[in-house]
């Protein structure tokens, strides 16, 4: 099979691609350049794509014998990502920018690419497992033994059609340091490199700072759930439902307890407070749906609404009818912090079902 194998430059990806070339694959080694600063550099565990990122792979690639090229798609994760990423929080949404990045760059925009080319399938170093157990034995996303690095989460926007055309080689393996150690036995210099964490294209961490920066002051008031202003902002972009920290108030709650936001109206500019109990709930409703297999009212499922939350147990209220329609869930106990343009992702079991975008509340 003639496989495009996606290196980032880390330890995972390098790993998965020698993994590929093994099996008896055909295998081409791309690095994708998303960044449009190519000079930037990498600080520890922040950044991507930097010089150090594309000439790791390279070397990774000539150690595994595998030809490699470096393909720029920083265009497209420019608007399909970034740009997603700040309209998202300037409609008072908190979106996770790896779940776009793999839903519409990674298998997307990276997918169309090698099929055009000829490839038959892709290859990447995500901590997931491609099983035969969906419904009549098609191909069905699962959760990674590794259970602490599972990122079925954030993939399961890249829907049934792209699951049949992936590869993840790592999904099997139990923990992080055995991936380590077969790359240190392949003579592969990445082995001790740091995994990256936080926002990628926010290289030195700092949110808030990047949002406003992008988008401007649009001062705006805090209040509490009956209104009455505590204090002001400015920007509701700087703020996101369940957040306790750096809300602008000076004077404490009557009862001492600690406030938090529970709501986000960017057309009146203003952001809600209160109590912890407001940010409770027991039923889900979102949209967008991509579906694995046929969902069903009354089936039971987990449900989980952050990338490595807790998957809560609970059962399907409403499908959508229409391609535009509400998905619904119940959830058996409340969660907290629930806010819109979140990803819902359905499972049974380890078997993703469904990831939907949470809306607000029903």
């Amino acid at each position: 099979m003639k496989v495009l194998a996606a290196m980032s430059g880390g330890v995972d990806s390098a790993v998965a691609a020698a993994r590929a070339a093994e099996a008896g694959h055909d295998v081409v080694g791309v690095h994708m350049a998303l960044s449009k600063s190519r000079d930037q550099t990498r600080t520890g565990s922040r950044g991507c794509c930097t010089v150090e990122d594309a000439s790791d792979a390279r070397v990774a690639a000539e150690r595994i014998g595998i030809p490699y090229y470096v393909w720029d798609l920083s265009d497209d994760f420019h608007d399909l990502v970034v740009e997603d990423f700040l309209t998202e929080y300037a409609a008072g949404r908190t979106p996770n920018p790896c779940v776009r990045c793999n839903e519409r760059i990674k298998f997307a925009s990276l997918l169309e690419r090698a099929t055009a080319l000829g490839f038959d399938a892709v290859c990447t170093g995500h901590y997931a497992s491609i099983r035969t157990d969906g419904p009549d034995g098609a191909p069905s996303l699962h959760r990674s033994r590794n259970q602490a690095k599972d990122q079925s989460y954030v993939l399961a926007v890249m829907g049934p059609d792209a699951v049949g055309r992936s590869l993840f080689p790592l999904g099997e393996d139990e923990t992080k340091e055995q991936v380590r150690a077969e790359a240190r036995e392949r003579g592969l210099g990445v082995s001790t490199k740091p995994d990256s964490y936080d926002i990628c294209f926010v290289a030195d961490g700092d949110t808030r700072g990047f949002l406003e920066r992008h988008l401007g002051e649009a001062p705006g008031e805090v209040v509490d759930a009956d209104g009455a202003v505590l204090g002001t902002h400015r920007g509701t972009h700087g703020f996101t439902v369940g957040q306790r920290r750096g809300l602008g108030i000076q004077q404490p709650a009557a009862d001492g307890a600690p406030r938090y936001v529970v709501d986000i109206d960017p057309d009146s500019r203003r952001v809600v407070i209160g109590a912890s109990e407001l940010l409770s709930r027991r039923e889900l409703v979102a949209a967008d749906v991509i579906a694995f297999e046929p969902l069903a009212p009354g089936r039971a499922v987990t449900a989980q609404i952050r990338a490595h939350g807790e998957a809560l147990p609970g059962r399907i209220l409403e499908v959508p009818a229409a391609a535009d329609g509400p998905l619904r869930v119940a959830l058996d106990t409340p969660v907290r912090g629930v806010a819109p343009g979140q990803t819902l992702v359905l499972y049974d079991g380890d078997r993703v079902l469904a990831a939907a975008t949470l809306e607000r509340r029903p």
